[in-house]
């Protein structure tokens, strides 16, 4: 029981506005207004039915909802999208066209989660340093990377409330030149490379930009990070898995805490 308590305290529901607009967002949706509120309660009793170690949060430009969203799990390759973010803004590269080889390698890094690819540009032009300095331009304060050993980007340990900071403005930290070539790299995952979770849930009328990790298929983790957009209108949602019985229950754990939480989440939402 004492456990089960200290679980429940982890849990945080987090508003930016004045405290009478946080004590409107736990009211149910009816009672608010038209602001589309997420599914929380749902997703939160769902995540802790689930095995594995399991973080979310969801971010708007004015809420928060999130449970245990400062804990760390190893990102594996959900750090692809801040290696593409960090290689984008490099001072030689941020201001000119990519040439035809550089474009395939960013591609396959984002689209196909290639491995070799990202070893490529995260040990020939970003590193450590670079995904140092993006961290803390976002203000990320649980970000930590481990140095050493083979493809260490993957075991750089991430928080879902700091990767939720990164999307919910992702164009902000891509070099101007290159935001509609990152978009879309992050709206074309292909089937079979990390297509799925966040994927399967319907949101009609917005658009979808992600990066998925999933350790190899071995269920040590299955996580996504995304920012969904519908005009003016965005919010970030980063659910993080960790040692989950295998890759497709943790799959499923995916799907079921992004379809709780953005539950009725359509073209007629409105999203503070």
């Amino acid at each position: 029981m004492l456990r089960r308590v200290r679980r429940r305290l982890t849990i945080l529901v987090v508003s930016f506005a004045t405290a009478a607009t946080a004590a409107a967002a736990a009211l149910p949706a009816a009672a608010a207004g038209s602001t589309w509120k997420p599914g929380f309660s749902d997703a939160l009793n769902y995540a802790q039915s689930r095995a594995g170690v399991i973080t979310f949060a969801l971010r708007t430009p004015h809420h928060l909802w999130a449970y245990r969203p400062n804990h760390t799990e190893p990102s594996a390759s959900v750090i692809k999208a801040m290696i593409l973010v960090a290689y984008l803004d490099l001072p030689d590269v941020r201001y000119r066209k990519l040439s035809s080889g550089e474009r395939d390698e960013v591609s396959r890094m984002i689209e196909y989660s290639d491995d070799q690819a990202a070893n490529d540009i995260f040990y020939n032009h970003v590193g450590f340093d670079g995904l140092n300095r993006l961290a803390s331009k976002v203000h990320m304060k649980h970000f930590s990377t481990h140095p050493g050993g083979f493809e260490a980007w993957g075991r750089t340990s991430i928080a879902a409330a700091d990767q939720t900071k990164l999307f919910l403005h992702l164009e902000h930290y891509i070099a101007p030149r290159h935001r509609s070539l990152a978009l879309h790299l992050l709206n074309s995952i292909q089937p079979g490379y990390g297509r799925w979770g966040i994927w399967d849930v319907s949101t009609p009328g917005w658009s979808l930009y992600e990066k998925s990790g999933w350790g190899a298929g071995t269920g040590w983790v299955d996580s996504q990070s995304a920012l969904l957009k519908r005009g003016k209108m965005r919010l970030a949602l980063t659910i993080l898995t960790h040692n989950d019985p295998d890759h497709t229950y943790g799959m499923n754990t995916l799907r079921g805490i992004a379809g709780r939480l953005l539950h009725h989440l359509g073209q007629n939402s409105h999203v503070k």
